[in-house]
């Protein structure tokens, strides 16, 4: 937990000093724009009061949904401290596509090895909730041959670690009713802020931020479906022609989420 909240406080002071050179920096950007679909899955498993395992899939598109962006597969275990405090510890398989305009060297998808750790805390106020998700990620990026040529087999030179913190807010409207239950409908907005720290950082502390607004449907206890728009700002850690490089994608994001007791 120390090591989580000085990665944050790290993070922070990062983020500080970040915009106070962002006018300087905005005259040497270059900035592109891709439309994004992303098609999630979300599983709970309750094993007892205390313990549940936690499973996902997301499917990541661009043009919508015609190719690639990502494909990320993730996996924990958590722990419920009080009925709104959990604490979870997990792993994440992640292949990273070429896409847009200033794609990586690599002609092939990058692969990724994950370990993460957060801190989820609700607030529920009758029809309205708040909830705050802290994570901290250590990251195994490969790194490919980029000599090898597209259809040939991938060649992983070596492997970069990298260390980032996440944040994110989340509120959510019970429309219908006055209280979350069955065949509720709701409205949720959130917004995730994710930082890099450590050594391995060289050019972009600030890695992304992703703001999404949807409207979803709970049907039970066990089943909820949701969807709406998503925003991200993505900073790609390397620069083109000494220009650091922001995607803007914006698009659809569909989330089924189930719970199973």
């Amino acid at each position: 937990m120390k090591k989580i909240l000085s990665g944050f406080k790290y993070a922070i002071a990062s983020l500080c000093a970040m915009f106070a050179a962002e006018e300087a920096e905005a005259q040497n950007r270059l900035t592109t724009h891709n439309t994004i679909g992303w098609y999630n899955m979300f599983h709970t498993v309750k094993l007892n009061e205390k313990w549940a395992v936690l499973g996902e899939y997301q499917w990541r598109r661009t043009h919508t949904i015609t190719n690639w962006q990502q494909s990320l597969l993730r996996v924990g275990l958590q722990r419920n401290i009080t009925k709104d405090i959990s604490v979870l510890a997990g792993y994440g398989w992640i292949e990273t596509f070429p896409y847009g305009d200033y794609p990586p060297a690599a002609a092939q998808p990058f692969p990724e090895h994950r370990i993460y750790e957060q801190l989820v805390i609700n607030d529920v106020h009758g029809r309205v909730a708040f909830n705050h998700r802290f994570r901290y990620e250590q990251r195994w990026l490969g790194l490919l041959d980029a000599a090898v040529p597209a259809d040939e087999k991938r060649e992983i030179a070596d492997w970069q670690f990298l260390q980032r913190v996440r944040y994110q807010f989340r509120t959510q409207v019970a429309l219908n009713k006055p209280t979350m239950g069955d065949n509720t409908l709701y409205a949720s907005l959130y917004d995730e802020l994710f930082i890099g720290f450590g050594g391995q950082i060289l050019n972009n502390v600030f890695d992304q931020n992703r703001v999404g607004i949807l409207a979803g449907y709970r049907f039970s206890k066990r089943f909820s479906v949701e969807g709406g728009y998503l925003n991200q700002i993505v900073q790609q850690p390397r620069p083109v022609n000494g220009a650091a490089v922001y995607q803007r994608n914006n698009g659809l994001i569909i989330n089924t989420i189930f719970n199973w007791n």
